[in-house]
């Protein structure tokens, strides 16, 4: 069988995160339940999920030599991501972000550096031919323009299937939203001035994206392609951890995407991979069980 190969580009970063009963308040401390260390950010999480479902998952992005991001490097190896630096000489330090997640919902809150203050250069040509030759999807999450430009051109004139992140709107998507032939949206994501997630699923549409897909967490996920629109519920799920949800959701897409699954297949698909990963606590404690989790090849 065909093992899928899916190159992914955008923010990895370190997460420490923290379980806690209540968040803090102003001049508050409080003890945590649990505590881990992870890497995280949306392109690296949806390569862990690509990989742990069985593909082999390679990621661009941009570390640096820094401590940190070395142990970003060796965590996503250690999880079956081979992971290419694009900045390998940058100074500054790869971004951190401090994660609480509440016990009683699994709601987290997330403060970070993003990849702001980071630049990652468009990758040589010659690296773009062979990180891409055999592969079968792209995904990009927005994050260092220099890079999804490349990457995206690359891809496009390879004629690979493209899937954007597309959390919120950055000023890059403005290139990206036509180009990509997939679009995965939280319910909060519009193009400037769209009052709704429809109309700005109509826009991606009319730009020239072939599925426009809207995730609401545990609320039913909307699709649109072409004049066709559709709604799927999710499993219903105790969730007691959601952090990189939607991360597990758009690498379980852009798997399925990859394994040739049509669109509703592989949304519901994705959406029983991100609910196996909500019920379970910790950032990879779902690895191993996401894998469990059957993929109808018939659909296509």
């Amino acid at each position: 069988m065909h093992r899928p190969r899916g190159v992914f580009a955008g923010l990895a970063t370190l997460d420490v995160i923290h379980r806690v009963d209540a968040s803090p308040g102003p001049d508050e401390k409080v003890t945590a339940l649990s505590q881990f260390v992870a890497a995280g950010g949306p392109a690296a999480n949806a390569a862990v999920t690509f990989a742990a479902l069985g593909g082999h998952a390679v990621l661009l992005t941009a570390l640096g030599r820094s401590p940190i991001a070395r142990t970003i490097s060796a965590e996503l190896t250690e999880h079956g991501v081979e992971v290419i630096d694009v900045a390998p000489d940058l100074d500054a330090g790869a971004p951190v972000s401090a994660v609480t997640v509440l016990a009683a919902t699994g709601e987290r809150s997330v403060v970070g550096g993003d990849a702001a203050g980071v630049r990652a250069p468009a990758p040589p040509p010659q690296l773009m031919h062979e990180v891409l030759a055999g592969a079968d999807v792209v995904l990009l999450d927005g994050h260092h323009p220099e890079l999804a430009r490349a990457v995206l051109s690359a891809a496009r004139e390879a004629g690979l299937p493209t899937v954007l992140d597309a959390g919120r709107w950055k000023p890059i998507m403005e290139e990206l939203v036509g180009a990509v032939t997939d679009v995965v949206a939280s319910a909060d994501f519009r193009t400037p001035g769209a009052p709704t997630s429809r109309a700005t699923a109509a826009e991606l549409i009319a730009r020239g994206t072939r599925a426009a897909v809207t995730t609401a967490g545990p609320g039913p996920v909307h699709w649109w392609s072409g004049q066709a629109h559709g709604t799927i519920d999710v499993p219903q799920v105790r969730a007691v951890d959601t952090l990189g949800a939607g991360d597990v959701f758009h690498g379980a897409f852009a798997f399925a995407l990859a394994a040739g699954v049509d669109l509703e297949g592989r949304i519901r698909f994705a959406a029983e991979v991100a609910a196996t990963r909500c019920a379970m606590v910790g950032p990879r404690s779902w690895v191993s069980a996401i894998a469990e989790v059957p993929l109808d090849r018939e659909r296509h």
